[in-house]
């Protein structure tokens, strides 16, 4: 039974692939397998379908920008110039090519440039680090810093940032919401005084919680010379994203059943020992609930903080990509839009499974 369980959560958010988990199970029937290949066949008609209309779109967009191109020269220079413009647009060349939405294989073609260029930087830095070893030790001998290599980050690198921004931003708002949210869900009074707070500051814009928090990190930082685009980054996440928490895990503590209060009181348990031993553990599934919305949360503000605070992550990939207008810069900007999405489908996956490894309820959450 715990095995059927366990193979089904694993494909959670994959709903067309649980009946295929269920030939690996003792109670494996000959139908289930019919049943995984319609829902894995509808799948990828389903995705076919939207790459068929995205590449419809897309080159019916660059065929009107093309046109009016061709146009606005007739127009503006003549028969010869409006030719020429033809001519240019036909060959490919990038000096001339609509800058509109991009299609699926000039996409794919992006991410394919952007890998290779990942693996071009980490060569350039392994060979850094090989080079500057020696010199790097004889400073590190003499108490100096060492060199470090400071060249451009690779795509990966930028990814992998926003996830560790992401993570620290979201391990602030646990540390911050999950407390205070036990101490007000104990008492009615602290939940009626704090009330206004929550209210308040909850639909605050992460742009205005970045500015709040540069006002604050500045200050304390006032006459360092590191960047601290980092610590601005992920305190701005965790507090813009901690409210989901704070609130779940106040409604959870205060709506436990009275009755496991009261068996608290009978065996005479202290209150550290009621919170963790009774009031906790029933209201996990709420909390978990509230911490799955403020890691969804985090990662979609995570983006907007990240160009403000000018972190190497994957708000400011973006924006530098738009603002940089090549002729590649849309395909990529696509690119990291999948990446922002399978990245954050992944993540609220992770938090599901997490909760339902700790949650005393066994029944399958969605």
């Amino acid at each position: 039974m715990e095995q059927d369980i366990t193979l089904k959560k694993e494909v959670q958010g994959l709903a067309f692939l649980k009946p295929l988990v269920n030939k690996f199970t003792p109670k494996f029937q000959k139908g289930d397998i019919l049943s995984s290949l319609k829902k894995t066949g509808i799948t990828i008609l389903s995705i076919l379908s939207f790459l068929g209309l995205w590449h419809l779109g897309s080159k019916a967009l660059y065929n009107k920008e093309a046109n009016y191109k061709i146009e606005k020269a007739l127009t503006e220079r003549g028969q010869e110039a409006a030719d020429a413009e033809r001519a240019c647009i036909a060959s490919g060349d990038s000096s001339c090519q609509p800058n509109t939405l991009p299609s699926p294989t000039q996409v794919w073609s992006s991410l394919q440039s952007l890998i290779a260029d990942h693996k071009l930087i980490n060569a350039k830095k392994a060979a850094f680090i090989e080079k500057m070893a020696a010199t790097n030790a004889k400073l590190v001998a003499q108490g100096k810093d060492a060199i470090v290599y400071t060249g451009r980050a690779s795509f990966v690198d930028i990814v992998l940032t926003s996830i560790k921004t992401v993570f620290a931003g979201f391990l602030l708002a646990l540390l911050i919401a999950v407390p205070i949210g036990i101490i007000i869900g104990l008492s009615p009074s602290l939940r009626s005084a704090f009330n206004w707070f929550i209210q308040i500051f909850k639909p605050v814009s992460p742009v205005v919680w970045y500015l709040l928090v540069f006002m604050i990190v500045k200050t304390l930082y006032i006459g360092d010379s590191s960047d601290n685009a980092f610590v601005i980054s992920f305190i701005s996440v965790g507090l813009c994203a901690m409210w989901a928490t704070l609130v779940n895990t106040a409604m959870g503590v205060s709506s436990v059943d009275k009755d496991y209060i009261n068996v608290a009181k009978v065996l005479k348990l202290g209150t550290f020992q009621k919170v963790f031993k009774v009031i906790l553990p029933s209201s996990l599934p709420l909390i978990f609930t509230g911490l799955r919305i403020t890691l969804s949360v985090a990662w979609m503000v995570l983006i907007a903080i990240e160009l403000l605070a000018q972190s190497q992550g994957l708000g400011l990939f973006v924006w530098e990509e738009f603002q940089n207008g090549a002729n590649d810069s849309n395909a990529k900007i696509i690119v990291a839009m999948f990446v922002i999405g399978i990245i954050g489908f992944l993540l609220d996956r992770i938090m599901l499974s997490v909760q339902n490894l700790v949650s005393f309820n066994k029944n399958e959450m969605a």
